[in-house]
């Protein structure tokens, strides 16, 4: 059984002088032009003006974004630790079901392995995606700006993490989630997270494409410079695999170019239809209750789609491999919408012709994932809260 590297390394980190608040942001890929406006508003040397750099088209944005970034290293905007570490990542933020938590995971810099090499595991077929630009970024910054997500196969890692590190700074995000980041530095405890990480494969939950362009960057070092520098690995974040470290919520289904109509006559035959009245947010909790599906039509009303299990014999219990199963012949465009509401709006503002409401993936099919070196169609699962970007970047020199 392959295991990866997982090592400290020596940190950029915005100086204490700066309220994380102020300057840390989303992930790149869910803000809109509107979002990056609001950040730079709130304060001028937020990371987007480097993870999301607008100030030119085609090559020149991300050269403009490299001189931005050494500019506030010099300036002292971003100070780089004395010595490698590990940064613990605490969040605390309420559940869909009301419920207080807390999960922990630690950034580090994980290996970047070929694909289908043993070690560092997809969990999900990943839809294609043309655009260059955060490989175009790695390249003329140098830097990891934003971390994968991976999780950790190590029985005991939370128990490892649990205790405090040295205080780093706290943000608080839109949906009120606190973020907590603490350094580790001392050679014991560094040692520790890296054996215990190190000591499993790690499945990786979000950021696919940006270990996909870790691995295509690592290459181009390699032909320049060998294969012993800081590109043979990639920030990322670990946390250990099991239910209370993790909040998993579905990403719904939409469908394009199809009637209602068209798309219930596809699928009757393999799901038992009854009338679900108005699609409100609760229905993210009711599917999960009720063990259905739900197709939301233009009018904003439902029908439940609970699967007639002598329709899916052989089929993963998973509600997207259902979907695929039953609409594999059919010449139906689909895109992807986290949120019950947001499939609501799209779906009755015209975006599509309807959606489809599936219950989040639960942590036994994940596991099986990973014990079994089986893939989840795209887009099945949807970990929250989203890592905030700024808290730490690892230069690659």
């Amino acid at each position: 059984m392959g295991v990866p590297r997982f090592e400290p390394f020596t940190a950029l980190r915005f100086s204490p002088s700066l309220p994380l608040d102020a300057v840390a942001a989303p992930p790149y890929d869910v803000l809109s032009d509107a979002d990056v406006d609001a950040l730079l508003a709130r304060h001028p040397r937020n990371i987007v003006a480097i993870d999301v750099p607008r100030d030119a088209d085609g090559p020149q944005r991300y050269e403009l974004a490299a001189q931005r970034l050494a500019q506030w290293v010099s300036e002292g905007t971003l100070e780089r630790d004395a010595q490698p570490s590990f940064t613990l990542y605490r969040m605390r933020f309420t559940d869909e079901t009301g419920r207080e938590r807390e999960t922990v995971g630690v950034v580090g810099a994980l290996e970047v392995v070929d694909e289908g090499a043993p070690g560092v595991l997809p969990h999900e077929r990943t839809t294609p995606k043309a655009k260059t630009d955060r490989l175009d970024l790695t390249r003329a910054t140098n830097t990891n700006l934003s971390p994968v997500w991976g999780l950790s196969l190590t029985e005991g890692l939370t128990d490892l993490l649990r205790e405090p590190g040295e205080p780093m700074g706290t943000c608080r995000d839109e949906a009120g989630v606190l973020h907590i980041v603490e350094r580790v530095s001392h050679p014991q405890r560094v040692a520790a997270i890296a054996a215990a990480v190190g000591s499993h494969p790690v499945l990786i939950a979000d950021g696919h494409h940006r270990y996909a362009i870790s691995r295509t960057f690592r290459d181009e070092v390699r032909a320049e410079h060998g294969d012993d520098t800081a590109a043979e690995l990639t920030l990322t974040y670990v946390a250990e695999l099991v239910g209370d470290q993790l909040s998993i919520d579905a990403i719904h289904r939409l469908y394009h170019g199809v009637s209602v109509e068209q798309l219930l006559a596809v699928l009757t035959p393999a799901f038992h239809c009854a009338e679900a009245g108005a699609v409100t947010p609760a229905f993210a909790a009711e599917v999960v209750e009720r063990g259905s599906l739900c197709l939301v039509r233009p009018d904003g009303t439902g029908v439940w789609l609970t699967p007639e299990p002598t329709a899916f014999e052989g089929v993963r219990a998973l509600d997207g491999a259902y979907l695929e199963h039953v609409l594999a012949t059919s010449d139906i465009e689909v895109s992807y919408q986290h949120g019950v509401q947001h499939v609501v709006d799209r779906v009755t503002n015209g975006d599509a012709a309807a959606g489809v409401l599936i219950r989040p993936t639960g942590i036994d099919e994940i596991r099986r994932t990973a014990d079994e070196r089986l893939l989840m169609p795209p887009k099945s699962t949807f970990f929250t809260p989203k890592l905030r970007t700024g808290l730490v970047l690892r230069p690659l020199s």
